[in-house]
């Protein structure tokens, strides 16, 4: 085991307090259960299935889930994307893919689920620490459309690339532009709930919802009457009954319109 700043300890303890470990072999889950309980973890739930891993998860609420890619009764992928996919406190929680498969296209399918970091075994402590230390210290933005529910994927970190730098794109920016590109981001999700609105009801009212209060809170910020006159509009339409794709055409449209009339062309939602 090694040893941890205190200090260090405290900030990572109110994300590592309770823990899952989804994982059908018992030596790998010791493993991870021993370290934890070395950064202060001091409830870790281990179970196998993912079918009662996510039962767990709505009733235990963990800060932190570590999860096999797959094994037994487990499907890592299935797990994660359902997860996100709830109504669960959980659903926002970091997860860590810890497997020994560690394909592109393994690591592109954790990715595109919601997984936060990507481990492979054989692993050391050092390695697992820092995946910890990523996702409770490092928060990523959020991303609530259809097609993709979880952290921002262009910050994901596999732990396999070697590479000298990362895409200029991903690197912070200026506060205005940064807001720019939020604002863009969620006029894309709206374009694109509405658009594969038939193939997830559920998960595209959600997704609108959640960009309005973004862009509500975009538009105050920047004291744009107009943007939060027409997000009222669409608030006004999503508490006014259940939403269909019909009802939220207009104001979504209105405001997609608005935004493209500001010289903003849309881009299609990743």
């Amino acid at each position: 085991m090694f040893a941890v700043d205190r200090r260090l300890l405290s900030r990572l303890e109110p994300v590592v307090r309770r823990v899952l470990i989804v994982d059908p072999n018992a030596h790998a889950a010791r493993l991870i259960t021993d370290i934890m309980k070395g950064l202060g973890t001091r409830e870790i739930i281990v179970e196998g299935d993912h079918a009662r891993a996510l039962r767990l998860a709505a009733t235990q609420d963990p800060g932190l889930i570590f999860t096999e890619r797959a094994g037994g009764d487990l499907d890592g992928e299935e797990f994660v994307r359902r997860l996100r996919r709830s109504e669960m406190p959980c659903r926002r929680a970091p997860v860590i893919m810890v497997t020994a498969e560690a394909t592109a296209s393994s690591i592109k399918g954790a990715r595109d689920v919601g997984v936060h970091e990507y481990l492979r075994k054989p692993f050391t402590s050092a390695d697992l620490m820092k995946r910890v230390e990523n996702v409770a210290l490092k928060p990523r933005d959020w991303i609530e459309g259809v097609a993709y529910v979880g952290p921002d994927r262009r910050r994901f970190n596999s732990g396999e690339y070697t590479g000298p730098t990362k895409r200029k794109s991903d690197k912070p920016t200026d506060v205005a532009t940064s807001a720019l590109a939020a604002k863009d981001q969620a006029m894309r999700i709206l374009a694109a709930a509405l658009d594969q609105f038939d193939a997830d009801p559920q998960q595209a009212v959600r997704a609108v919802r959640e960009q309005a209060r973004q862009l509500k809170a975009s538009g105050m910020a920047a004291t744009d009457t107009r943007l939060v006159v027409a997000v009222g509009a669409l608030e006004v339409t999503l508490a006014s009954g259940p939403p269909t794709k019909a009802t939220l055409s207009a104001p979504i449209g209105a405001l997609l319109a608005m935004h493209q009339s500001a010289g903003d062309p849309l881009k299609k939602a990743g």
